[in-house]
């Protein structure tokens, strides 16, 4: 029987567009990594001669904060990528 769903209930084009918008936010998060890794660049004031040593603490806690929230996001991503069916689900022509 051809147009019947598979199994698990969605329809193969509803898997391929899923996948697909799952690869464009990995594709896009190492920008959005380098944004809000350097994002307290744009906040820093210039009034201060001296660097506040609070102020350098809190920054390294940040990057590595946010380092930390990279490698989930990318955990959590990667995890429905690797479960390909195999078939080549949401690679049309004009996607490799």
């Amino acid at each position: 029987m051809m147009g019947q769903p598979p199994r698990d209930g969605a329809p193969p084009e509803g898997l391929a567009y899923r996948r697909r918008r799952l690869t464009d936010a990995a594709r896009l998060l190492p920008m959005v990594g380098a944004f809000a890794v350097f994002l307290p660049v744009l906040w820093a004031g210039r009034d201060s001669p001296t660097p506040d040593p609070a102020g350098t603490a809190a920054g390294g806690l940040y990057v590595f904060g946010v380092w930390t929230l990279l490698i989930l996001a990318a955990a959590a991503l990667s995890r429905p990528l690797a479960r390909g069916d195999g078939s080549g689900a949401g690679h049309g022509p004009d996607r490799p």
